[in-house]
């Protein structure tokens, strides 16, 4: 583990003496009242992960949160103050803060609760044991669930028993997938991947903006490519997919934009996993309620990978510069690299790279010629209008883009002789 654990107390943790965190922490501790970090902010200190956000649980009924914020000057938001959650604002810095609960009953997604005061049994109701660690305002650390052995472990592991807490919310099939390629070392944890796979067919229940945003998040994690790869040997992703994917082409993206120096990006890895042709893009769309621009990013791509299908090394820089022309760099860069996962010599790889990276450097190609510049040669307007600028744009392109006036002349009068 990343920051040090001494005496039960977390050191090391540049987030807790963080200016903001502490002014929240002093308003709502105090008068036999406690608020207490919780979640992702522990165990990403622990691990060396960034702290992105940090929430907070609270003996407090929300109405009683509310008030002391108030009281200390900060501005407060009832986000979700039926499910006991208010999110306290300070110098623009959000903090979800939540009223400890006990379930009552599970239905799905939603359990009946009970506000409580009691951080052990908040702890029970929470997914995995990881997620389940408190930090009190005196940096010590509160562990009910066995949660610092896993995160020493970095083993995602269901608190109590799996099948039952995968039933109280089947997303979490997802989700115990998705830590694990984010943090997970090892293999998978046994009893949760079993229970996960038995669950499989709870994940038609769940709604599709749920399931395409734990699936984009899993995308974009560290160890990604394996976690699909078991995925789809479990039977867990073309049920989510509604087709067939391949880990393999995901492994092989992967590899391409580290060597191309480039962020995981999630609509290219979810193109590797899952789209062969455009009509994949138009199932994924529906599927996973992707917005416009995911969909049509998808689309694009498939359309311009259907020349690159079956080749073993990229196109040279003439035919590079057409491929960016007809699709644009965005699609142009997509489709080469997932020819590139698709090609067998991967002895070419870095050739790819370098293919890939041009296309994603390149500006979109200019067309140097106008309806006017048909209509100065009296071309009509409409359709013979259009037909003279679609064979004039392809006459460019045959030349290979050439700027040079004498030439685009020339290119004129072999479309539109001067009269």
């Amino acid at each position: 583990m990343s920051a040090r654990v001494i005496d039960g107390a977390l050191a090391d943790a540049p987030f807790l003496r963080e200016p903001r965190l502490r002014a929240v922490m002093d308003a709502l501790n105090g008068a036999g009242e406690e608020t207490r970090i919780v979640g992702g902010a522990v165990r990403n200190a622990l691990l060396g992960e960034p702290v992105r956000e940090v929430d907070l649980a609270t003996t407090m009924a929300p109405q009683r949160t509310m008030e002391r914020a108030a009281a200390a000057g900060f501005k407060c938001v009832p986000t979700g103050v039926e499910h006991g959650t208010v999110t306290i604002v300070v110098e623009g810095e959000p903090f979800e803060v939540t009223t400890l609960r006990e379930d009552v009953e599970t239905h799905g997604r939603h359990a009946t609760v009970r506000f409580g005061r009691d951080f052990r049994m908040d702890a029970l109701r929470r997914d995995f044991t990881m997620n389940a660690l408190f930090v009190d305002a005196q940096g010590a650390l509160h562990d009910h669930v066995g949660g610092l052995a896993d995160v020493a472990r970095r083993r995602v592991r269901f608190i109590g028993d799996a099948a039952t807490r995968i039933a109280e919310d089947y997303l979490r099939v997802l989700r115990f997938f998705r830590f694990h390629a984010a943090y997970g070392e090892g293999e998978m944890d046994e009893e949760a991947l079993h229970a996960s796979i038995a669950a499989r067919d709870g994940l038609a229940a769940l709604s599709r903006e749920r399931v395409r945003a734990e699936l984009i998040k899993l995308l974009v994690a560290r160890r990604a490519s394996e976690v699909c790869r078991a995925m789809s040997e479990a039977g867990v992703l073309a049920p989510v997919l509604a087709g067939a994917p391949n880990p393999a082409r995901l492994a092989q993206v992967k590899r391409l934009e580290a060597a191309c120096g480039a962020a995981p990006d999630a609509v290219l890895r979810l193109a590797a996993l899952a789209v062969q042709v455009e009509e994949d893009a138009q199932r994924l769309r529906e599927r996973l309620r992707l917005s416009n621009a995911e969909s049509e990013r998808l689309a694009r791509a498939a359309r311009a990978l259907v020349v690159l299908h079956g080749r073993e090394a990229p196109p040279d820089a003439r035919a590079l510069r057409r491929l960016i022309h007809a699709h644009g760099p965005q699609a142009s860069a997509d489709a080469l690299a997932l020819a590139c996962a698709e090609s067998r010599a991967q002895d070419s790889a870095g050739l790819w790279a370098q293919a890939v990276s041009a296309a994603r450097a390149s500006a979109p190609f200019a067309t140097p010629f106008s309806g006017a510049d048909l209509i100065a040669r009296g071309v009509p307007r409409g359709p013979a209008m259009g037909a003279a600028l679609k064979r004039l744009e392809a006459a460019w392109a045959e030349a290979d883009f050439p700027q040079d006036p004498v030439e685009l002349a020339r290119l004129l009068d072999a479309v539109a002789p001067a009269r």
